[in-house]
């Protein structure tokens, strides 16, 4: 159980930047606990305010409940309370509060709520299920919205008034319009994490939003240039912020575009690229072909060049 009140992690999570580790896998699929537990401990090496285990990045969408309990124990076990660790939840209201409370048992500090699964959904049923897991455990919360789980400002806040453990909100859906109505309307009452496909391309205009952090994928495997980035986007340096667009993130774009589901798959291809290989991916998803990789490869080694310096 952690050791920290929702406040506290809201306070935590929006002072820094956050990360998802990829989940490792063999080559049959199965959950690979020490070199997970490793990554962790590699990531941790580096300044980081969150982790977020068994999220998107971590594949929760392929992984069974139990599965995210485990990987959940392996990151708060390793983790060893350094930082928080915010859980991946996510279905139907049975199997999500089933999650949250499998997830506060593991030790995790909060959760990370994904939209259900499947369906679309009235603004009602959406505030009821969001409703339902928050009562379901004494963690702080974040809703992540996105695809078919979108709340709208009255609906979180009456989330909010509703729940004192809902503490954060993430955006996966770059409608600055609602972006802007929800933090005109709540203000500082949540924290607010930019949840949108590499992150780092929205992270200087939504900070004008209240949004003080986001989550990196591209912190699995080049840690140093995405604090850099974050850096630069918190100094307002935006010279520094565009020239990074334009010779990394913009073209790791176009690479990630070119197959569905190549926004996890590109971060196990660039782990696979510094030597620190986390496994396939789990089907449905696909993994880069040997020349994307090698694209890839191309692109890091050039990135890491122009922002590493000898005393880094």
């Amino acid at each position: 159980m952690s050791n920290l009140s929702p406040t506290e992690i809201a306070g935590r999570i929006g002072g820094g930047l956050l990360s998802f580790p990829v989940t490792h896998f063999d080559e049959g699929g199965a959950f690979l606990e020490d070199p997970y537990r490793a990554h962790c401990a590699w990531m941790l090496d580096h300044e980081l305010a969150g982790l977020f285990a068994a999220g998107g990045t971590g594949e929760f969408f392929s992984l069974t409940p139990p599965e995210v309990r485990d990987v959940v124990a392996a990151a708060v076990a390793e983790t060893a309370g350094r930082i928080p660790v915010i859980s991946g939840c996510g279905y139907g209201t049975a199997i999500a509060t089933g999650i949250a409370r499998d997830a506060e048992a593991a030790g995790a500090d909060g959760l990370l709520l994904l939209p259900p699964y499947l369906m679309g959904a009235s603004q009602d049923g959406l505030f009821r299920h969001i409703d339902a897991v928050c009562k379901s455990t004494g963690m702080g919360v974040i809703v992540y919205n996105r695809d078919n789980g979108v709340v709208d400002d009255e609906t979180l806040a009456r989330l909010c008034d509703a729940n004192a453990n809902l503490i954060g909100f993430k955006d996966g859906v770059g409608d600055i319009e609602l972006m802007t109505r929800i933090y005109a309307r709540m203000g500082d009452r949540l924290t607010y994490i930019g949840g949108l496909p590499t992150a780092e391309t929205f992270a200087t205009p939504y900070l004008t939003m209240g949004v003080t952090t986001y989550s990196s994928a591209i912190f699995n495997f080049m840690p140093e240039w995405a604090l850099h980035f974050y850096r630069s986007v918190r100094a307002d340096d935006r010279a520094e912020v565009l020239k990074q667009l334009r010779d990394f993130v913009l073209p790791y774009i176009t690479l990630r575009n070119r197959g569905r589901g190549y926004a996890v798959s590109i971060v196990k291809a660039g782990m696979r690229v510094i030597g620190r290989d986390a496994g396939p991916v789990r089907s449905p998803l696909t993994d880069l072909s040997a020349a994307e990789q090698e694209e890839l490869r191309v692109l890091i080694e050039r990135a890491n060049a122009g922002v590493l310096t000898p005393a880094e």
